[in-house]
């Protein structure tokens, strides 16, 4: 597919979506937007069995670019609620939603929706130099693309009020400290971990972990009982894929299983 603002790799049964306009430390554009949601459609439809989103130059994303937006004091009014519903929300919810594990390589600063963005996602591995902001407050406005959501249940109220309130930046290896992102790693480091991380992902069972992921996420809204009978229902249908008749065949024959993702 052609883009301008993002590069989007499939191979191996990996895809790789990288932000590409660095000069504007890959803020979004409704451009880049549209290339986006493009692009992850054209993951859907492919023979990936995972999606690793990063960030092209020294950082990973800085949110919103303000200059794509005719706003100025004493001007009119821009309706904020109209991109989230129309761009920011549809994407944190197709990224929560994908039918695979979806791998953020935050490779510097992660800014505003940016930050939310890659927090978004099921598995983060950052670079020592990363930095996660919420930015908005300085702006006057909350932190969207689920930050007010997210930060909760990733960091505890107490952290995510200051971070939210104060704009001040948060280290990756503090995030890591946290609990907020899987791993904080050297930042010549980074392109080696995510890329066996996705190798791994892309010859596992897919079905399961997609399983898994969707277990997780929603398991705060229900009640153990709940989630339990949802269990139950999710092994019931997984007992009957290819991959768990590999997945057992090649434990008792003390061998490599082959998945093939159904």
């Amino acid at each position: 597919m052609d883009f301008e603002t993002v590069i989007l790799e499939i191979a191996g049964g990996s895809a790789k979506l990288t932000l590409n306009r660095p000069d504007r430390l890959n803020s979004f554009t409704v451009q880049m937007h549209d290339e986006v949601s493009r692009a992850l459609e054209a993951v859907s439809k492919s023979d990936a069995r995972v999606l690793v989103l990063t960030g092209a130059g020294r950082g990973f994303c800085a949110g919103q670019d303000l200059s794509d937006r005719a706003v100025a004091p004493g001007g009119d009014g821009v309706d904020l609620g109209e991109s989230l519903e129309k761009r920011y929300n549809p994407l944190i919810r197709r990224l929560a939603a994908f039918e695979m594990p979806v791998i953020c390589a935050v490779n510097g600063v992660a800014a505003g929706a940016g930050a939310n963005i890659a927090l978004a996602c099921d598995i983060v591995i950052a670079a020592k130099s990363a930095k996660f902001i919420q930015s908005f407050a300085n702006i006057g406005l909350i932190p969207d693309s689920g930050g007010t959501w997210t930060l909760p249940r990733l960091a505890g109220q107490a952290r995510a009020m200051g971070l939210a309130l104060t704009g001040e930046p948060l280290t990756a290896e503090r995030a890591e400290a946290w609990g907020m992102i899987w791993k904080c790693v050297d930042d010549a480091q980074l392109g080696a971990e995510v890329d066996a991380l996705a190798a791994k992902f892309a010859a596992a069972p897919t079905k399961g972990l997609a399983a898994t992921k969707k277990l997780i996420r929603e398991s705060g809204a229900r009640t153990l009982d709940a989630q339990l009978d949802l269990e139950r229902d999710a092994q019931r249908a997984l007992g009957r894929t290819a991959d768990y008749k590999e997945g057992v065949a090649a434990f008792m024959e003390k061998r490599t299983p082959k998945f093939s993702g159904s």
